[in-house]
């Protein structure tokens, strides 16, 4: 999703792990933009500002522009980072440019909302199993995330990828077959209890012959 949010970056000379102290002493951090058939640039940004992209909505599906300063704008998206292990900020990131005009691949939340008949009223359990589905689509099309409806699912019934509703230019990449929630059956649900009423008695007539069985053998 593109947003209008405009982060500026500094051109660096020098690079190396001396370069980086430096940086992070001014409260800002090493990155590299790349992409889009032009050469790759070394810039510092401020991390506080990544961040806010990051921890965002749309998190790293944020289209952003990028003010390099005496080089270019250009709209780019967080594609990799690093963070401190132990205080886990930011250490360095990668940035792409971005063509607005080509299709992108890019991986989106799935929310689902409502309760399904198969818990309501037939006491099953509702499991997530995938929270995100991929799919190809222009740019400024990218949505923040899908949320679906489940209250239909009944016990054995499953939501997946290929039941979810796409607009625009968006085209599903993850197999049509994955599941993304289903509502299964637990030991006091009515299914459980009515297949149990249903299944079939142990005749009594084979237990009695293991028994007479057992008695002939101690005879003999």
């Amino acid at each position: 999703m593109r947003k209008d949010i405009t982060i500026a970056a500094e051109p660096r000379a020098t690079r190396g792990k001396n370069e980086a102290r430096r940086l992070r002493a001014r409260m800002r951090i090493p990155a590299v933009v790349y992409g889009a058939g032009r050469e790759s640039v070394a810039v510092s940004v401020s991390p506080k500002e990544i961040e806010k992209i990051l921890h965002s909505s749309s998190g790293v599906n944020t289209i952003f522009n990028l003010d390099i300063q005496g080089v270019e704008t250009t709209p780019v998206m967080v594609v990799d980072w690093q963070l401190d292990p132990v205080k886990s900020n930011l250490l360095h990131v990668d940035l792409k440019r971005i063509d607005l005009t080509k299709r992108l691949h890019v991986k989106v939340p799935v929310h689902t909302v409502g309760d399904p008949r198969g818990v309501k009223e037939q006491g099953g359990l509702h499991e997530i199993i995938s929270r995100e589905i991929e799919i190809e689509c222009l740019p400024e099309e990218i949505p923040e995330h899908f949320t679906v409806d489940v209250t239909h699912l009944r016990i054995g019934q499953s939501l997946r990828a290929g039941d979810i509703p796409l607009s625009g230019s968006m085209k599903l990449l993850s197999p049509p077959d994955l599941v993304i929630s289903h509502v299964v059956a637990t030991r006091g649900s009515v299914a459980v209890e009515a297949a149990e009423a249903a299944a079939p008695a142990e005749p009594e007539v084979v237990k009695k012959g293991k028994k007479e069985e057992e008695g002939g053998e101690k005879k003999k």
